[in-house]
């Protein structure tokens, strides 16, 4: 009796627990569970252009010879680029971002990331892994800026830009090419653009919120359309761009009868810069701008902001930033944006 007894024992001593033996189905495998880090209570941080940011990373133990590093995931070309690698006593820094980044180290469990100076390329997937010879983990999180997608081309008309100075065209607006997250995001929030645009990975789409005959026809649902991959140095086409609100920067319009070499000295006069596009547009997004006057920008292009709809605006039912072009610049018909950055 005594020996059966303690068989039993021995039998439940080593048999999985009851929950392990019911609750899962035949053939799913158990999920991961993180032995040193922490999962992240929110996976995505949100942050302004300018701000200091923190992406949390924290250890649950020490475990020996260890080693954390911190990459960024680059949709551009698919890799992921180091930020930097610590063992917890020393860090090394890498890449274009090294002179923006430290580490949190508020204990000795932390390996959080802050970035100070938050700028438009930023955004996007970060991972922090524990390097731990046969054990390595990781977590992800995202770093979020709200901004705005705008359609950009040139002054010679549409699909003239190949990717490189489609990318070029953006920053030089004060924006960069939009993800692909981004275009649909402000495809969901109302953004309709027949002309299809380069955006950051390489392919090329266009939003449709109204199906109508020049724009694939009235029998495509809406969506984000897409050509897909393109030829980044043969193909051409116009270029969507983002671009966010910075801090303690500012755009108003000065009103008068300029030309464009006028303009940009009026703006002069007063300590400021001529403004370019994306900053008309954060300003127009996140600072309600609206004005119902046609101004110079830094393109040499004529645009006004309109957030409250209305008939001597342009008539259109939606707000936005209107354009006129890119009217001659001897032409003195026309006030100017100005900006004024922290």
């Amino acid at each position: 009796m005594h020996r059966l007894l303690l068989l039993g024992c021995l039998w439940l001593l080593a048999a999985p627990p009851a929950s392990s033996i019911f609750q899962r189905p035949t053939g799913t495998p158990a999920p991961l569970r993180l032995q040193y880090l922490l999962e992240p209570l929110h996976p995505t941080v949100h942050t302004q252009r300018g701000a200091t940011a923190t992406l949390p990373c924290v250890l649950r133990t020490l475990p020996h010879n260890y080693r954390v590093k911190w990459s960024k995931v680059e949709p551009a070309n698919y890799r992921e680029n180091i930020i930097i690698i610590t063992n917890g006593l020393y860090h090394k820094n890498y890449g274009p971002l090294s002179p923006r980044v430290r580490l949190r180290h508020s204990h000795r469990y932390d390996a959080s990331l802050t970035i100070t100076d938050v700028a438009l390329e930023d955004e996007g997937r970060y991972r922090c892994q524990l390097v731990n010879g046969l054990e390595d983990e990781s977590i992800s999180l995202t770093l979020h800026l709200e901004g705005v997608v705008f359609p950009y081309q040139p002054s010679n008309g549409r699909y003239k830009f190949n990717y490189h100075e489609a990318k070029r065209a953006c920053e030089q607006q004060d924006s960069r090419l939009a993800t692909y997250q981004q275009l649909y995001k402000a495809w969901m929030e109302g953004l309709d653009w027949c002309n299809a645009g380069w955006i950051l990975d390489g392919t090329v789409h266009y939003p449709i919120i109204n199906s109508r005959e020049p724009c694939g026809g009235r029998l495509l649902l809406p969506g984000v359309r897409t050509y897909g991959a393109r030829d980044k140095q043969k193909d051409r086409f116009d270029a969507f761009c983002f671009t966010s609100a910075l801090q303690g920067s500012q755009v108003y319009f000065i009103r008068g009868h300029l030309n464009f070499k006028e303009a940009g000295q009026a703006c002069r006069n007063h300590g400021a810069a001529i403004a370019k596009v994306g900053q008309l547009y954060s300003a127009w997004k996140f600072s309600q701008l609206d004005r119902c006057d046609g101004g110079w920008l830094a393109d040499g292009s004529v645009r006004y902001p309109i957030t409250t709809p209305r008939e001597r605006c342009g008539g259109l039912p939606d707000p936005g930033v209107r354009s006129f072009g890119f009217p001659s610049k001897e032409m003195r018909t026309y006030g100017t944006y100005c900006f004024v950055g922290k």
